[in-house]
């Protein structure tokens, strides 16, 4: 309010463990549903929407970044799961609940059939975050989650590297050791100062186009004052690009 943002904050379709959910194009059309409410409710520059949405709904924003680019002036994913295969095998194996709400999202495990394992490619943002190429795309991930949260970092540095430039995607190796490590590999290492994060100071941070990914010293979780300021920042220099 005191920024004169209009706030929406859709309630879709119920938790991720139904088929209704979990990316589904329920969820999808309810959405792009909610955006064009907002923008028939009040004054809303077009130019200037903005998506946020932490853990499943970093899922679902990413989500939203390959299905519908054109509608987003910014997408700020945080702890996202990018890959449902992915996530089943890591949740069965570490004994976590969600891999059986991704199985009656998706009608079974992986490998039960050739229609599920379509469910898990067409709900997972890894199929179509190529279409994300070119979203102003911030990707946020805390270095402990995995061990000391539910979704590894494997998932938000993979969606970084579906829309990053080839020469700036990370090698799986390195993946792996910033996953099984909870630690930036030594190369890669550099000072970031980001007085946003406060004590979750950014670990490693990348940019490939209009997308970056930054990894952070905390679990699964999100920090507000990062969002907010990256609003902020976002609005005033489309704001200055509109006024040159």
């Amino acid at each position: 309010m005191k920024n004169g943002w209009a706030y929406l904050h859709p309630d879709f379709r119920g938790p991720n463990r139904t088929p209704q959910a979990t990316g589904s194009e329920l969820v999808i059309g309810d959405i792009v549903s909610a955006v064009e409410f907002a923008c028939g409710k009040t004054k809303v520059d077009k130019k200037r929407i903005f998506l946020f949405g932490a853990s499943g709904g970093g899922y679902t924003s990413l989500i939203m970044a390959g299905k519908r680019p054109d509608l987003w002036a910014g997408v700020s994913s945080w702890v996202p799961i990018s890959d449902l295969r992915a996530w089943h095998k890591e949740c069965k194996a570490k004994g976590r609940k969600y891999y059986r709400e991704i199985e009656l999202s998706c009608g079974g495990a992986p490998g039960s059939s050739p229609k599920v394992d379509q469910e898990y490619a067409k709900r997972s943002p890894l199929t179509f975050l190529k279409n994300a190429r070119g979203v102003n795309l911030s990707i946020n991930a805390g270095i402990l989650d995995g061990h000391k949260g539910s979704v590894p970092i494997s998932h938000s540095l993979l969606a970084f590297n579906e829309v990053a430039e080839e020469k700036d995607r990370l090698a799986l190796e390195e993946i792996t050791y910033f996953t099984e490590k909870a630690k930036v590999p030594t190369a890669l290492v550099r000072e970031i100062k980001d007085p946003s994060f406060g004590k979750k100071a950014p670990l490693f941070r990348r940019t490939s186009g209009s997308a970056t990914v930054t990894i952070f010293q905390g679990g699964h979780e999100w920090v507000a004052p990062v969002v907010l300021a990256w609003l902020e920042s976002e609005n005033k220099r489309i704001l200055k690009d509109k006024n040159k």
